[in-house]
């Protein structure tokens, strides 16, 4: 990769359509489309393309009958590894007992290691909610428990359930979620029992513990289908709650027995016992 590369911007007074499709046939690359120009990046000089936009710009007045003016401007600029930014971007986070880190980073002696590549918005360990769901995890989750994870997007929740012992199923109403948890429990050699693409309702068993990092208006419509999936005398850990729909979601869920809140910036983790 080159330290610099060149960016071309063409600009027409009108007809910019007509200038993509001449610009296509000079530049196989991709082009940025904006309201008003076309913008064109590259290692390789662009004074061609520039002087071809000028030249085809004279050839379409001429033959439109009318005046077209072409501005290109060329700039040279900085070339960004995107890639290793990213990178510098996403660091390890430290919940308790559980390590998170991404592939490019090492395990941490001592703790229990979870590897999740961030993807999608599917679960790393960043977000309040998740690291909240962590620590309840890590707090309230027992050996031998039997888990559900609601909504598991990445799996993270359930990949710390299963190293503390838990037997874990998991559901998500994303299918590419589904199998990029599959991914990362094998990635962390952790056992997945039943996972699905759907909800709570997508199975008959219950649990000692049902986990559900959603968000409040979700988790309000689904408390009747979480509930009935809770063990009598089982742990329900919800997340997603914003402090402005906690007053909300503690209403779907009151006739549980509440035995914790944490909270995180403007977000709330609730645990609640179902009363045997």
């Amino acid at each position: 990769m080159n330290d610099t590369y060149y960016e071309l911007t063409i600009t027409p007074s009108n007809h910019l359509d007509l200038f993509l499709d001449f610009i296509q046939t000079l530049f196989p690359d991709t082009i940025e489309i904006t309201e008003t120009s076309l913008i064109l990046r590259s290692e390789e000089a662009l004074d061609e393309v520039a002087w071809g936009a000028k030249v085809f710009g004279e050839a379409l007045s001429e033959k439109l009958g009318e005046e077209i003016k072409v501005d290109t401007a060329i700039t040279v600029k900085e070339n960004v590894d995107w890639i290793a930014k990213y990178r510098e971007a996403i660091r390890p986070v430290e919940v308790g007992d559980f390590y998170v880190y991404p592939s490019w980073e090492a395990p941490k002696d001592g703790k229990r290691n979870i590897m999740i590549d961030p993807a999608l918005a599917f679960g790393s360990g960043h977000h309040e909610t998740t690291s909240s769901c962590l620590k309840a995890i890590s707090e309230y989750v027992k050996p031998g428990d039997s888990l559900l994870d609601v909504g598991c997007g990445s799996g993270i929740l359930g990949i710390a359930a299963a190293m503390l012992g838990a037997q874990v199923d998991a559901c998500d109403t994303d299918p590419l979620a589904v199998e990029n948890a599959q991914k990362n429990f094998a990635l962390n050699h952790q056992s997945l029992g039943a996972i699905w693409e759907g909800s709570a309702p997508g199975t008959q068993k219950s649990y000692n513990v049902v986990v559900a990092n959603i968000v409040a208006d979700v988790l309000r419509m689904i408390a009747k289908d979480l509930k009935k999936r809770t063990k009598e005398g089982g742990l329900l850990i919800l997340s997603g709650i914003l402090d402005t729909k906690e007053k909300m979601s503690e209403e779907a869920f009151n006739d549980l027995e509440l035995l914790e809140t944490i909270a995180n910036n403007e977000w709330r983790t609730k645990i609640y016992r179902k009363q045997g």
